[in-house]
């Protein structure tokens, strides 16, 4: 559904609020100087508790555009589509969805928001999107997501790279990488 002059494009109304990249670049910053240790953990915490928000906003906007109640019910060859607009439309960027083997999805960005352009992080530091898109991608599934970043603009990788799966998958993904292999080996791929 295109938007026209007459009627307004998508508010996330109560559901979300904006915040400037560099607003959130810099809490990033002020924690890891801060915080060190327990910078991941506490991005993460505060981007799942704002998941339900998020996935709520997304519902109201699958319903707007698509004409459905729940993202769920949105045909797979759709999905992907629908998820890299709402997020486009909420200032995080465009994502590239796609499937790496039976399990595991992967969410591309060469844009995400929360990737700082600097380079320099030795690790990938998408911390608050990895809390958050495991609870969105979670309910979208109506069970537990959980989410890995792979790759990532801040440590100057020409993209943002999130997989999505099982907690059990990932867990086993992340115990390869932490003998040696790389994502992509880890996945068989």
């Amino acid at each position: 559904m295109t938007t026209s002059a007459s009627t307004p494009a998508f508010q996330p109304d109560r559901h979300c609020v904006g915040i400037g990249r560099r607003a959130l670049l810099q809490l990033r910053a002020s924690l890891e100087r801060d915080a060190a240790p327990h910078v991941a953990s506490m991005l993460q915490e505060a981007g799942f508790a704002g998941g339900d928000e998020v996935y709520q906003a997304l519902v109201a906007w699958c319903r707007e555009e698509y004409g459905v109640e729940r993202p769920a019910e949105l045909d797979a060859r759709y999905l992907g589509e629908a998820v890299s607009r709402f997020f486009a439309e909420l200032g995080w960027g465009r994502l590239t969805v796609r499937q790496l083997g039976s399990a595991v999805l992967a969410l591309d960005s060469s844009n995400w928001a929360e990737a700082g352009d600097e380079g320099g992080s030795e690790f990938p530091s998408c911390h608050l999107s990895c809390g958050l898109l495991a609870d969105v991608f979670g309910r979208i599934a109506d069970g537990l997501a959980a989410v890995m970043e792979v790759e990532c603009r801040s440590r100057s990788d020409v993209r943002c790279r999130f997989l999505v799966g099982a907690p059990e998958t990932l867990a086993a993904i992340y115990e390869r990488m932490a003998q040696g292999l790389s994502y992509a080996e880890a996945l068989g791929s």
